[in-house]
């Protein structure tokens, strides 16, 4: 489990170095991007190796019917990150589309995985989704996007459909198939 805390506390310490430290990420230019996406890169690495090599102690048993729920939440997750490139109506209806999308996708894994190395991954990534928008919300205003063309959600809703169904076979192929049978 070292890994996996070690990942997250990477992933969060790289994310929020620009929100902590702006005046010294302002200094170091290009090479503080590269920083930052090193971090996070090996925050990445560290939390997916930690998490595959914790040793499975269950803490409760989730109910059957929460796959469902996983499962909706799930594509939810997959429109609410698609609306952050959006040039559609839906164009600046949320602040934080990323950030959001990222504690939906955490709550529903944490709805179906009740083990100690998820709760700790996804939980950990919860807290950092939800700081990560208390600080930027602190650290700066928003002026909300117009809306542009209806055309471009429907376009947002066929895409948000593919990359659903290809992180299916891509969860199969890891060898959990998140529909039940």
């Amino acid at each position: 489990m070292a890994y996996l805390i070690l990942g997250l506390i990477l992933w969060t310490a790289a994310h929020l170095f620009k929100r902590v430290a702006p005046d010294l990420r302002a200094r170091m230019g290009n090479a503080g991007k590269g920083l930052v996406a090193v971090g996070v890169l090996a925050g990445l690495v560290l939390m997916v190796i930690g998490y595959r090599q914790a040793e499975f102690i269950n803490i409760w048993f989730p109910p059957t019917w929460t796959v469902h729920l996983n499962n909706l939440m799930m594509l939810g997750a997959v429109f609410l990150y698609g609306m952050s490139a959006t040039k559609g109506r839906l164009r600046g209806a949320i602040r934080h589309p990323q950030l959001t999308a990222v504690k939906v996708w955490a709550v529903a894994h944490l709805l179906v995985n009740g083990d100690l190395a998820s709760l700790i991954l996804f939980g950990g990534l919860l807290a950092w989704a939800v700081l990560e928008v208390v600080v930027i919300n602190m650290s700066e205003d928003w002026n909300r996007p117009a809306p542009g063309e209806a055309k471009r959600d429907i376009i947002l809703v066929v895409i948000t459909l593919v990359l659903f169904f290809a992180m299916t076979f891509v969860h199969n192929w890891l060898g959990v198939w998140p529909f039940p049978g």
